[in-house]
């Protein structure tokens, strides 16, 4: 796994998450978005994700994939020591 394909994921979910937390903000007057998995793996489809994993995804399917590592993420004892852009994006460049 290529530390640099690892670093533009990354940079990617960090993108996204910036531009949800606008969206939450203006669109939802601060409410927090129960469904940001699919809004995120829409926003990450629509900015090229399937370029830097190598191959076409749905945003069904990374909104899935979101949900479930996102759980893992939250459950995890101890917690990873990564942000959650940083472990997400490792995920993705393994398992994607």
């Amino acid at each position: 796994m290529a530390e640099d394909r690892v670093a533009a994921i990354a940079s990617l979910l960090v993108e996204t998450g910036q531009a949800h937390g606008r969206y939450e903000e203006r669109e939802l007057q601060g409410v927090y978005d129960r469904e940001w998995p699919a809004w995120y793996a829409a926003y990450a489809v629509e900015h090229g994700i399937g370029e830097l994993i190598g191959h076409p995804i749905t945003a069904e399917g990374l909104a899935a994939y979101f949900r479930t590592t996102n759980a893992e993420f939250e459950q995890a004892d101890p917690k990873p020591a990564d942000p959650w852009a940083a472990y997400t994006a490792r995920r993705i460049a393994a398992e994607l």
